[in-house]
């Protein structure tokens, strides 16, 4: 076999880490943005931003050394699969020896970085390696643990991004979180069976077992109740939320107006694009068969991209700008 250069196998492994999945790292700077405390900076510490920054490297240095050895431990499997057999270790075009050395490596540097942060950061990214290597081994074949689990590694993420700016989170915050996972790990599965029964040459539970102990009915209405769930918590979310501003640059424009208009209320502004983001990714699921990959379907779709953009200017304006 020809000797691969050395670019060659970094691009490789960077494709083993998933790029695309780095863009679930980016739910550390929830709890942050709507805190109201984005552009904090404190007079004796660096800026939240700037701290929570680091953490989502951090994490994302973990998540990439975690997909890499599930590559690793999944290299049979996946080499069966129609679509994962394309993967470099799967493929065999990136050696296993220099997959085991990437994770090594990646993990010492999280480590490193973790030294910045509390104990409690630390016993997060700890729980979210043990979650992930019990997911792999075990939890991946267990139905409703399995999607459980993908909605537990979400939750973990955002209490990472609070805890080292120590923030506090809305009960209804936290749900709407975890019903998103939800949303999207059962889309997922959902997904994941229609694309295998889709293709002659592979049946239903040969790639991936927990996929027999799924019938398209309930996954359908699992998928009903997240969706309903999702928007529904996070209208409920932006209309109790109490937001407290930090003194900034930014004018205030609220002065003149009632407490029945205050930021709590315009914050609802941004629930009609959950709302449309929400009903696009069921039409996506059930009509392309594009919810096996989250992070692809949002790179991909232009509606859903425009969407989670209008989201964030709406809700950046009225918090920060309203304020």
């Amino acid at each position: 076999m020809m000797k691969k250069s050395p670019l060659i196998l970094l691009f490789l492994l960077i494709k083993s880490a998933r790029p695309r999945q780095w863009v679930k790292n980016f739910s550390l700077f929830a709890a942050l943005v709507f805190s109201g405390f984005l552009f904090y900076d404190p007079i004796d510490a660096p800026s939240y931003f700037w701290t929570v920054t680091l953490a989502a490297i951090t994490f994302t240095l973990v998540t990439s050394a975690i997909y890499i050895a599930n590559d690793i431990i999944d290299k049979d499997a996946d080499a069966q699969h129609p679509f994962k057999n394309k993967r470099p270790i799967a493929s065999g075009a990136l050696p296993v020896s220099l997959a085991k050395i990437a994770v090594v490596a990646l993990l010492a540097i999280a480590g490193f970085f973790t030294l910045y942060f509390s104990l409690f950061f630390k016993l997060l990214i700890l729980l979210y390696v043990v979650l992930q290597i019990a997911y792999s081994k075990k939890l991946k074949h267990i139905p409703i643990l399995d999607v459980a689990s993908i909605a537990l590694g979400f939750l973990i993420r955002i209490y990472a991004g609070s805890v080292v700016v120590d923030l506090h989170m809305s009960v209804w915050f936290l749900l709407t979180v975890i019903s998103a996972s939800l949303f999207l790990a059962v889309g997922k599965r959902q997904s994941e069976r229609t694309l295998l029964l889709g293709n002659p040459d592979v049946s239903v539970g040969s790639t991936r077992k927990i996929l027999k102990r799924y019938s398209e009915r309930l996954l359908d209405q699992y998928t009903a109740m997240f969706a309903t769930a999702t928007w529904l918590t996070y209208a409920i979310f932006t209309f109790q939320n109490e937001v407290v501003v930090p003194q900034s640059e930014f004018a205030t424009l609220f002065q003149l107006l009632p407490k029945t208009l205050h930021t709590q209320k315009w914050l609802m502004i941004s629930v009609p694009f959950v709302i449309f983001g929400v009903m696009r990714y069921l039409q996506l699921v059930y009509e392309k068969n594009q919810g096996e990959s989250p992070e692809r379907v949002l790179f991909n779709d232009k509606p859903l991209l425009i969407t989670l953009f209008l989201f964030g200017v709406s809700v950046i304006f009225i918090l920060y700008l309203l304020a």
